[in-house]
């Protein structure tokens, strides 16, 4: 791709000729023009001649492709840092492979006063088991660690670190030589942040937003609260994205407090604000029990945090401020929870207020008939992450695990949920699953369960256009004037075309379509690769041919 430049300004004016434009106004578009941060025309290479002359910089885009930048609708943004820059034990094969990597990490980092890590999976390990905290004591040296399961709801940790949180051991979710769950996870959580300096939080949140704008993501929902982060990380986090150039950040806080979330320059009272905890740590809420429970007790069916009546009196409280209410809810158990709550604010404040104020769900996997009908009539937006499929579905995945082959294959319904007229907006939850928009995308169209794919340009859609709904935004997302100008220009191969019913078999390349194409995610083909990214009009990331 190549260029003429003149000295960068706000309210410069760019062509991009000699590519393909990815945009509803005009399908066959072939170059686009921004001026002040916006797009201010798309349309064919023969008409773009006559902005030739006007502009302060012409982009030959030698091909390219250009589509509207990807919005991530759920990430923790300092942790996924952690995990680029630190131990990430995600491609770890079995528990040796896990140790050997903590030992080298530890080894190589004498001067950290904590270590952090991410990414276990026992389930996935020939061993079935977490690394025990006598085994994690010897690999570190009796240094504090803090190292979490691939889903974050639950972690192992060293001797040093528990000893650094004063009655951890009497806290509910501590077993001894279990991974800490519940209220002992929050504690010993908060207290490794606590550790790390001002310098290394900036550093994590600068490394992962600069990887987000590597891959064409333009926009991140940074889903913060008082059991996740902290305060200072959040607001950190927001003055860092308004003060540096990069993706944006949209601010929410999972917290009952409402006016300290707007206090704290959130959108919503929401993200994980959570009703429940996850399938692979055995917290997310069902309405049975867990098919590979070996427990008893009141947790065999997992951790329910709100009932209705919480759920009621937030959505209330965040309706009446003007806020968005959210809930992360996964287990069946939960997202009834969160329903019936619904039902009770609308029968409070009307449902059209309900509606207007575009509540959202995160993660939403064990959706029923009834809940997707819920969602429907409440407006509720359903942030999810495809990628949650191909990591845990199938026959022998986790979800079958925990669950049995009968309950895992109803998890993740997107299809059904874009019948129902539910908006959907995705994301990664990264760092429990990489930032990866394209294999999203994949993801979702090529979901393990057939009866759950949706084509390839309705999941686009969601993790492009839906995310800035999710946030009550109807005019960006797309390549249209008027709209931001947040795209990102891409190397791929041919352009294809799939119908709006079609799954994943039926694909054209019949230009009479009028809709525009997109690159090949069929498995085994090759991704397209960014070259550049653009927010507000202003290049954020530049590849090498870029």
């Amino acid at each position: 791709m190549t260029e003429r430049t003149a000295p960068r300004s706000d309210h410069r004016t760019v062509l991009l000729r000699g590519g393909e434009v990815h945009s509803p106004a005009d399908p066959f578009a072939t170059a686009m023009v921004v001026e002040k941060g916006h797009v201010a025309w798309v349309g064919s290479e023969g008409a773009a001649a006559a902005f030739a002359s006007g502009v302060d910089e012409v982009v030959d885009l030698e091909g390219a492709l250009v589509t509207p930048a990807f919005t991530d609708a759920h990430v923790h943004t300092t942790a996924t840092g952690l995990a680029l820059t630190g131990l990430d034990l995600s491609g770890a094969a079995s528990l040796a492979d896990a140790a050997a990597l903590l030992r080298a990490y530890a080894a190589a980092r004498p001067g950290d006063r904590i270590l952090i890590g991410h990414g276990w999976d026992a389930s996935r390990w020939p061993e079935a088991r977490a690394p025990r905290r006598d085994e994690l004591d010897e690999l570190t040296g009796g240094r504090p660690l803090y190292l979490t399961r691939i889903d974050v709801h639950s972690a192992v940790v060293t001797t040093a670190l528990l000893d650094l949180v004063p009655g951890v051991r009497s806290r509910s979710g501590f077993r001894d030589g279990e991974p800490l769950t519940g209220d002992a996870h929050h504690a010993v959580r908060a207290a490794a942040y606590a550790a790390l300096s001002p310098r290394q939080r900036t550093e994590a949140q600068r490394a992962a937003l600069r990887h987000a704008a590597s891959l064409g993501i333009g926009t991140v929902h940074e889903c913060g609260g008082p059991d996740i982060s902290s305060e200072d990380d959040f607001t950190g986090l927001l003055t860092l994205a308004r003060d540096e150039p990069g993706p944006r950040v949209v601010g929410y806080w999972a917290d009952r407090d409402v006016e300290r979330a707007r206090a704290l320059g959130a959108l919503g009272a929401a993200g994980d604000l959570f009703a429940d905890g996850s399938l692979g740590s055995h917290t997310a809420c069902l309405h049975e029990p867990y098919a590979d429970a070996d427990h008893t007790g009141a947790d065999h069916t997992g951790a329910g945090h709100l009932d209705a009546a919480d759920v009621a009196s937030h959505v209330v409280a965040c309706t009446e401020a003007g806020l968005q209410a959210g809930f992360h809810a996964i287990g069946d158990a939960a997202l009834t929870a969160v329903v019936d709550g619904m039902r009770a604010a609308a029968d409070k404040l009307g449902l059209a207020r309900i509606r207007a104020a575009r509540h959202r769900v995160e993660h939403a996997e064990m959706l029923t008939p009834e809940t997707i009908a819920a969602f429907a009539e409440f407006g509720l937006t359903a942030s999810v992450q495809p990628a949650f499929d191909t990591a845990w579905g199938g026959e022998e995945g986790m979800y079958a695990q925990r669950l049995g082959a009968e309950r895992a294959r109803t998890l993740n319904p997107y299809a059904a949920l874009l019948r129902a007229g539910v908006p959907l907006a995705f994301g990664s939850d990264s760092p429990v699953t990489p930032l990866d928009p394209w294999g999203t995308v994949r993801a979702a169209a090529f979901h393990r369960t057939p009866e759950h794919r949706i084509s390839a340009r309705a999941a686009f859609t969601a993790h492009t256009r839906g995310g800035w709904r999710a946030i009550g935004r109807d005019d960006a997302g797309v390549l249209v004037p008027g709209a931001p100008a947040d795209y990102a220009v891409w190397r791929t191969g041919e352009l294809l075309v799939q119908a709006p019913d079609d799954r994943v078999a039926r694909w054209s390349t019949d230009p009479r379509s009028g809709t525009p194409g997109l690159p090949d995610l069929t498995p085994g083909a090759d991704l397209p690769v960014c070259v550049r990214t653009v927010v507000r009009g202003h290049t954020v990331f530049a590849g090498p041919n870029g």
